[in-house]
C-alpha cells in the first residue's frame, strides 16, 4: 500500500513539471484526471473489497473468541459435576479455539492496517483530483482571457492602426489641396499683374507712338 502511495505521490509531483513544459495545459490535466479518477475507481473497488475482507476476518476471530469462552464455561460445568474427563475434552477444544482467535486476531489487524491506508489513499486521490480539477478550471479561464485578449487586439489594435493612417492620409490630402489651391491663387495674382505690367507697357507704347506722330505732323507743317 506504502508503494502505491509514493507511485502516486511521484505521479502528482510531476504533473507541475509537465503543465511547465506543456503547450496546452489543460490537456495535460485532462489526461492527469482521467488517470486520478481510473486511480480513484480501482481503489473503491478495492476497498470494497477490503472493507468485506477485514469484516470477515473480524467475524472469524470474534466467534472464535465465543468458542474459547463456551468452552470455558463447559469444563467449569463438568468439573462441578465431577466429570473431569469431559472437563479435559472441554479445555483441549477451548486451545484450539484460542489457537485459531489469535490467528484471526492478526489476519484482522494486519488487514484493517491495510484498510485504514487504503481509506488515506482513497482521500488522497479525492484531494487531488479536486484540487487539479480547480487548477483546470483556472487554466481554462486563463486561456479564455487569452484568447478575448487576442481577439480584442486583432479587433482594435489594428483598427487604431489604420486609423491612424488614414488620418494621416486625409492630412497629406488637405495639405496637397491647399498646395494646390495657394499654387492656382498665386498664378492668378501674377497673371493680374502681368496684365497691368502689360497695360502700362501697351499705354506707353501709344504714348511713344502719338508723340511720334505729333513729331512727323509738325514736321509737314513746317514744309
Amino acid at each position: 500500500m506504502s508503494v502505491l502511495k509514493r507511485v502516486r505521490d511521484m505521479t502528482a509531483a510531476t504533473l507541475n513539471d509537465r503543465l511547465e513544459k506543456a503547450e496546452d495545459p489543460v490537456r495535460v490535466i485532462d489526461q492527469f484526471l482521467w488517470s486520478t479518477h481510473q486511480d480513484i475507481t480501482q481503489s473503491e473497488a478495492l476497498h470494497r473489497q477490503y472493507a468485506a475482507h477485514t469484516n470477515n476476518l473480524l467475524r472469524q476471530w470474534k466467534e472464535a473468541e465465543q468458542w474459547t469462552n463456551k468452552r470455558e464455561q463447559q469444563a467449569l460445568t463438568a468439573l462441578k459435576a465431577g466429570e473431569e474427563d469431559v472437563a479435559r475434552m472441554a479445555l483441549q477444544e477451548k486451545v484450539v479455539h484460542e489457537e485459531r482467535a489469535e490467528r484471526y486476531r492478526t489476519l484482522y489487524e494486519q488487514s484493517n492496517a491495510e484498510l485504514v491506508d487504503l481509506e488515506q489513499l482513497l482521500q488522497t486521490l479525492r484531494n487531488e483530483y479536486r484540487a487539479v480539477y480547480d487548477k483546470r478550471q483556472f487554466y481554462v479561464a486563463k486561456m479564455e482571457s487569452l484568447r478575448l485578449q487576442q481577439r480584442l487586439n486583432a479587433r482594435y489594435g489594428n483598427g487604431q492602426a489604420d486609423t491612424g493612417n488614414l488620418f494621416r492620409k486625409i492630412d497629406d490630402k488637405l495639405t496637397d489641396i491647399e498646395l494646390e489651391a495657394r499654387s492656382l491663387r498665386d498664378l492668378r495674382r501674377m497673371g493680374q499683374e502681368a496684365l497691368i505690367y502689360a497695360g502700362e507697357t501697351v499705354k506707353h507704347t501709344i504714348d511713344r507712338e502719338l508723340e511720334q506722330l505729333k513729331r512727323k505732323l509738325q514736321q509737314g507743317g513746317s514744309s
